[in-house]
């Protein structure tokens, strides 16, 4: 019997979509009956795939036949192998989605991924993707990773969607997990690696707040997490149960409630409600304020704004003991649930101090564990990660259309 993911990449291939440019999709759609014989009940699902290629008017589209498996029908469509025995969530991008905007049926897509992997409660756990952090041996393989060598995370997966910006984010995607979303904003190109403050940058954040605030009007609460960020124990026990919005910080004060913290978007767990839905409405609407800035900065610039008392939004800084960072390491292994491999510029700096941090963790586990109580092993980074390394980084030069309006780089640096 082949596993989702498998299905996922079989049909992937035979539509050529790993390798293909937007301006080539070709469009066809397929209904599917599943049938759950387990359950003594069918279920039925339609999707689009948009592969490259030309259409085989020959070509059959799928029916469920008497024995599970799948076979050719009678509609026009791609080839497709003609087996196959697992129910498949495919999600490809609508045709037109607008930067502030999902659409009626992306939002329709978007609701069975969403539903396919929320908990109980509802909950999902959300992460975003580009090509850039998609490639092969990069940053979402090592995310995936902290996940299976966490502990008690793995069973975690079952409940994550990855966010794919781009098609080969996407691809990649479906041929390393079950729960995939495509989401595409047209004129923006996200598949690269975005540079700290640089406009693109800038986009993708803002992007993502909007789509957050999508998430929490259709019901769902979420813990959203950067691919940088490293699962090292479930952190759903550390998480206070009266807030509607909670978020990691780059340096956190002890107080969980002092809005002096310095809040980190790479990692927050938000209530859906009414109070969650205007806050991040507000977000969103205050990049206009402050132009130029980007989702913290002018969440730092809000967070004691008279609008967040009138809602009565309860908001609260996750202590960085158990949520930590390069910025601010979790220096205790024993209480340790997540690692940000933030404070940190550049691709191949992450990708060193992420590797390390996976190996310091492996070999903290493989301690007895009367040893993992009392040892004062601790982690080796940030190495390249350091805040000296970043006042020596030099990313690639801005054009005048990029300098403008820009700012914040230099600041930091």
């Amino acid at each position: 019997m082949l596993r989702i993911s498998q299905f996922k990449i079989l049909l992937s291939e035979y539509v050529h979509v790993l390798d293909c440019p937007f301006q080539s999709l070709v469009l066809t759609s397929y209904k599917f009956s599943f049938s759950l014989d387990a359950l003594d009940r069918t279920e039925s699902d339609e999707f689009t795939i948009k592969g490259c290629g030309t259409v085989d008017e020959t070509a059959p589209s799928l029916t469920r036949i008497s024995d599970s498996s799948y076979r050719a029908g009678e509609s026009i469509g791609f080839r497709i192998p003609g087996s196959f025995t697992s129910r498949a969530s495919f999600f490809l991008p609508a045709d037109n989605v607008s930067a502030t905007s999902v659409t009626d049926s992306e939002e329709y897509r978007l609701e069975k991924v969403l539903k396919n992997a929320a908990m109980e409660d509802t909950t999902v756990i959300l992460t975003t993707l580009n090509e850039a952090w998609a490639a092969p041996n990069s940053v979402v393989d090592l995310f995936l990773e902290s996940f299976r060598i966490g502990d008690h995370t793995r069973r975690l997966l079952n409940h994550l969607v990855i966010i794919a910006l781009d098609e080969k984010a996407f691809s990649r995607c479906l041929a390393l997990h079950t729960h995939c979303y495509a989401l595409v904003t047209q004129g923006v190109d996200f598949s690269k690696e975005a540079y700290f403050m640089f406009p693109d940058y800038l986009k993708m954040m803002w992007r993502r707040i909007d789509f957050l605030r999508v998430v929490l009007e259709m019901g769902y609460n979420f813990v959203f997490t950067d691919a940088d960020v490293m699962w090292f124990r479930d952190p759903f026990t550390h998480f206070y149960k009266d807030a509607d919005f909670q978020i990691a910080c780059d340096h956190f004060s002890g107080k969980p409630d002092d809005v002096g913290n310095r809040p980190n978007g790479g990692f927050n767990h938000v209530r859906s409600n009414n109070r969650s839905i205007e806050f991040y409405k507000y977000w969103y609407s205050s990049r206009e304020k402050y132009p130029g800035l980007h989702d913290q900065d002018v969440l730092n610039n809000i967070k004691n704004d008279s609008f967040i008392r009138d809602i009565d939004l309860k908001m609260r800084f996750l202590d960085t003991s158990y949520f930590g960072g390069f910025c601010e390491p979790s220096k205790n292994l024993s209480k340790v649930c997540t690692m940000h491999a933030n404070c940190c510029f550049g691709m191949e700096s992450k990708l060193h101090d992420l590797r390390i941090l996976l190996q310091d963790w492996k070999n903290f586990l493989s301690l007895p564990p009367a040893q993992k109580i009392s040892s004062e092993l601790s982690w080796r980074v940030p190495q390249n990660c350091s805040l000296d390394s970043l006042r020596h980084y030099a990313p690639p030069p801005m054009n005048i259309e990029q300098l403008n309006g820009h700012r914040g780089l230099v600041e930091i640096l």
